[in-house]
């Protein structure tokens, strides 16, 4: 891949090598992948340099950090995820009307969602977390009929996120956050660990009419370019009550 992208812009390796600070032995054993591991800085002093001559695309990029066993940013907000989101997949959610349908990052933010998911979840698209919309907005006890098994869940998932994600600073002002709510900190105390829902039926009450209906939930993990894995499709599927 190196290769190819040097060839393309007609760089030698010496030149390469020199604006990024290493050796022409050293892009030459990456280049037949026999370097284990480069660093980060190499790869983006690489990238840097390549992009300069000829652009480097998202797709190129993704793979040559792949290829060197580095993972992309693992730290992006909530506006980075939401610039990966494409017409076409907002398409989609409009599509998936009258169902409810929504991206949603791993750190339980939202990121858009059609008509029908806001509706059924008053208030969380501008609360945009998910875990701050339960404990802080009293509406979601209003619509979630089992709401605190459904909050319960979705706390203990967050700590199973949190072990995979290795925790970090977002995960520090998250539960800072939320350590203000009485009933999270119930909850957090009991130490439970989920990685999904053990059941997919999931309760809910319209919050104008009062009547109590039931939505099929589920997750699907996408595999965006720029942040694999970070952004999640949420499906609830109407049926009754």
């Amino acid at each position: 891949m190196l290769r190819r992208l040097r060839d393309d812009r007609r760089i030698s390796r010496e030149k390469l090598a020199f604006a990024a600070g290493v050796s022409s032995s050293y892009i030459t054993h990456l280049e037949s992948g026999d370097r284990e591991r480069p660093t980060r800085a190499v790869i983006d002093a690489l990238v840097r340099y390549l992009d300069r001559i000829s652009p480097v695309s998202d797709i190129e990029r993704r793979h040559l950090l792949d290829l060197a066993g580095l993972a992309p940013i693992d730290n992006p907000s909530v506006q980075d995820l939401r610039a990966e989101i494409t017409d076409d997949m907002r398409r989609t959610l409009t599509l998936q009307e009258p169902n409810l349908a929504a991206y949603v990052d791993t750190r339980w933010n939202v990121l858009t969602g059609n008509e029908t998911y806001a509706r059924a979840f008053p208030g969380l698209i501008d609360d945009v977390n998910i875990l701050r919309w339960f404990f802080g907005n009293p509406l979601s006890r209003e619509v979630m009929v089992e709401w605190e098994k459904e909050s319960t869940l979705t706390v203990n998932w967050l700590r199973g996120l949190i072990g995979q994600q290795a925790g970090g600073d977002w995960a520090a002002e998250l539960l800072e956050e939320l350590a203000q709510y009485r009933d999270f900190r119930r909850i957090w105390d009991s130490g439970d660990t989920a990685y999904g829902r053990e059941h997919t039926a999931m309760r809910l009450r319209d919050q104008h009419t009062g009547e109590h209906y039931t939505v099929d939930v589920q997750m699907f993990r996408l595999d965006s370019v720029a942040y694999p894995g970070r952004i999640q499709y949420y499906l609830g599927v109407r049926g009754p009550a």
